[in-house]
């Protein structure tokens, strides 16, 4: 996905001539790694070694998801932010090319996991995920592709996305908006979280829109502010990079006093967003990452079905060492989902004209 229209001179460019945040693609890719890690580590039966790393890291890499959800606003807002706001794009177009990314890919893991378990609460599960649309269902828990509720949620946030221009119609409103949004978050998760309105084990969580609606806000701020943003890091990366590492280690230490993530986390994937506007770090700015970002929404849909086929191989028979049997976990699930990954985007779903 390009990042971004309106090329300043400082910005990579494209052979579209489109502006690129190329920063950005390195997060995706190793979020969506970040989350393959966390679902290994709490879906294996020998857990490895407990350290700070397997008990507090790792585990935290969950919330990856909020930062997907702040670059899909930002990158979805880079594609269609004016369009939308100056009628420059019917809502046909805006929805198809919604659809023609998501749905084929997930088409098929779907179809997978029906086949896999195929039971008739499956197959109901099934057509409610083909809709693209399930995540107007109050707290679904769907186990047809469990991971698969984020793409109901980003869908939803599509659904909206022109009530979102409206709402981020200019610099003020947003701040407003952004306001607006945390405190009904809060209040959510305060109040209306309570057993009283929630009687689903989900209960007011990451899945509903409102909860997480100000990660989405706080990707089209940054996107109005992209290009101040953008020059500013450029010429202070060193001290935006130490900003984020501070702001990293705060957001630990406030897990270890048993602190609410919410608000730290929405604070550090703001700021290292904001890095990624300006930064040239390799480890952001690479080969091998812009190919992963590529397909990391692909692995992050189908990580858990290559996690269940190397289960079916019980490591544990022929590996006694609880940390190399995760380690050895972890890189057959990234492997086989990398590889299916791949051919389906580039060699099945790739080639059908319709799709392009």
């Amino acid at each position: 996905m390009n990042i971004c229209h309106n090329t300043p001179p400082y910005q990579n460019v494209n052979t579209q001539n489109k502006e690129h945040y190329g920063a950005l693609d390195g997060m995706r890719a190793y979020a969506a790694i970040g989350i393959v890690m966390m679902h290994v580590l709490s879906n294996l039966t020998i857990k490895p070694s407990s350290n700070y790393f397997t008990l507090t890291i790792i585990p935290y890499f969950t919330n990856f998801v909020f930062l997907f959800m702040m670059i899909s606003a930002f990158g979805v807002s880079c594609g269609y932010y004016t369009k939308i706001k100056n009628n420059q794009i019917t809502p046909e177009a805006f929805y198809k090319k919604r659809y023609k990314r998501i749905l084929p890919f997930f088409a098929i893991m779907v179809l997978i996991d029906v086949l896999w378990e195929h039971n008739i609460s499956a197959l109901l599960e099934g057509f409610a995920d083909l809709t693209l649309c399930f995540g107007l269902y109050p707290n679904a828990h769907l186990q047809v592709i469990g991971v698969g509720w984020f793409i109901g949620l980003v869908f939803l946030f599509y659904m909206i996305y022109p009530f979102f221009v409206f709402l981020m119609d200019n610099k003020r409103r947003a701040w407003f908006t952004l306001f607006i949004a945390v405190a009904l978050s809060l209040i959510g998760i305060e109040y209306f979280g309570s057993n009283k309105f929630f009687d689903s084990p989900m209960g007011f969580g990451r899945n509903n829109i409102v909860y997480s609606f100000p990660f989405f806000v706080v990707g089209g701020i940054i996107y109005l502010f992209r290009h101040s943003l953008a020059e500013w890091v450029k010429n202070n990366a060193f001290k935006m990079f130490a900003l984020c590492l501070l702001i990293t280690v705060g957001t630990f230490v406030a897990i270890n006093y048993n602190i609410p993530d919410y608000i730290p986390t929405l604070i550090l994937f703001t700021t290292w967003l904001v890095y990624g506007l300006g930064s040239k770090d390799i480890v952001l700015n690479n080969s091998i990452v812009r190919y992963l970002s590529k397909i990391s929404m692909e692995i992050y849909l189908c990580h858990m079905l290559f996690f269940r086929v190397v289960s079916k191989a019980h490591l544990e028979r022929y590996i006694d060492n609880s940390n190399l049997l995760y380690i050895f976990t972890l890189i057959c699930t990234l492997i086989g989902a990398i590889i299916f990954s791949h051919i389906c985007k580039f060699y099945v779903i790739g080639k059908i004209k319709w799709l392009k």
